[in-house]
C-alpha cells in the first residue's frame, strides 16, 4: 500500500483488514493507523475521553467488567486503560494482532485477538458479561464488514444488569445532509475550504454503505424490542465531527 495514498483516508475503503495493514505502516502516525489525519485526533482525544465519561458513567465506578471493542492504538485507548487502574476494572480489548501489540502487558488488562463478534466465545471466557461496553468510531467499519444485527445482539447479549453499552462517533449521513444545507453548515464548510464554494448534498438518492437515520434508529428499535433502553444523544461540540456524528446509548435495566 502506497504511503501516500494511505494518508488520503477519505478515498479508502477501511475495513478490519486493511487496518490491520495500517498497524503494520511504521509510516503512519498513531492516529493515521486508525485511519484519521492527526488534526482530527491530536488535539481532541482529551475531550473524546471526556465526553465517554460523561455518557458510560459505569467508567467511574469500582471493579468493573469493561470491554472495548476496535481500540485501535491512538492515545485514546490509554486513556481508557489508565481509568480502569485507577477503579480496579477489568478490561478486555477486542481488536486485531498487530492493534493490541501496541498495548502493553497490564494484570487487568486481557487482549481478545479477532473480529468481533466471530471471536466472542474468547471474550465470554474472560467475562461473561460486562457492565461497560465500548465501541467507539468502528461501527461504520462494522456496518460494512460483517452482519450488523449479529453484532448489535451478540454485544447486547453481553451486558449485564445495569450495564452501559456506548457506539460511538456514528457517522450519520442523514445529519451531514441537514448540517451542510444549513446557513451554518455552508459557513462552516467555506471556512475549512477557504472559499464561497456551496456544498453538494443530494437528497432522496441511494448512497450504499452509508449509515443514515435509518439505521441510527432501527438500531434503537432492536435494542428497545430486546428489553433495553437506548438512547439518540449528540456529541460534545468541542469534538471535531460533532456536526455530523451521533452516539447511541444502551443500557440494560
Amino acid at each position: 500500500m502506497d504511503d501516500e495514498s494511505v494518508k488520503n483516508f477519505s478515498e479508502l475503503q477501511l475495513s478490519y483488514e486493511k487496518f490491520r495493514d495500517l498497524a503494520r505502516n511504521k509510516s503512519l502516525s498513531r492516529f493515521e493507523k486508525i485511519g484519521f489525519p492527526n488534526s482530527y485526533r491530536e488535539r481532541y482525544e482529551q475531550y473524546i475521553f471526556e465526553d465517554i465519561c460523561s455518557k458510560v458513567t459505569n467508567l467511574d465506578e469500582k471493579n468493573k467488567s469493561v470491554l472495548d471493542i476496535g481500540p485501535g492504538c491512538s492515545d485514546l485507548p490509554k486513556k481508557i486503560i489508565e481509568i480502569c487502574r485507577q477503579n480496579h476494572h477489568n478490561l478486555v480489548f477486542c481488536d486485531s494482532e498487530e492493534m493490541l501489540e501496541f498495548h502493553k502487558e497490564e494484570p487487568f488488562l486481557h487482549k481478545a485477538s479477532g473480529m468481533f463478534p466471530k471471536n466472542i466465545n474468547d471474550i465470554k471466557n474472560i467475562e461473561q458479561k460486562y457492565d461497560v461496553i465500548i465501541c467507539y468510531s468502528v461501527f461504520h467499519y462494522i456496518f460494512v464488514d460483517t452482519n450488523v444485527w449479529d453484532f448489535i445482539d451478540q454485544s447486547l447479549s453481553l451486558l449485564n444488569t445495569g450495564g452501559q453499552f456506548l457506539i460511538g462517533d456514528i457517522p450519520n449521513n442523514s445529519k451531514r445532509k441537514r448540517f451542510f444545507s444549513s446557513e451554518s453548515g455552508v459557513k462552516y464548510h467555506q471556512d475549512f475550504t477557504n472559499s464561497k464554494e456551496i456544498p453538494e448534498v443530494n437528497f432522496n438518492t441511494i448512497e450504499y454503505n452509508k449509515i443514515d437515520d435509518a439505521v441510527i434508529n432501527s438500531i434503537i428499535l432492536r435494542a428497545q424490542s430486546s428489553g433495553f433502553d437506548a438512547y439518540l444523544i449528540p456529541q460534545n461540540q468541542k469534538l471535531p465531527m460533532s456536526n455530523r456524528r451521533d452516539d447511541i446509548l444502551i443500557t440494560r435495566p
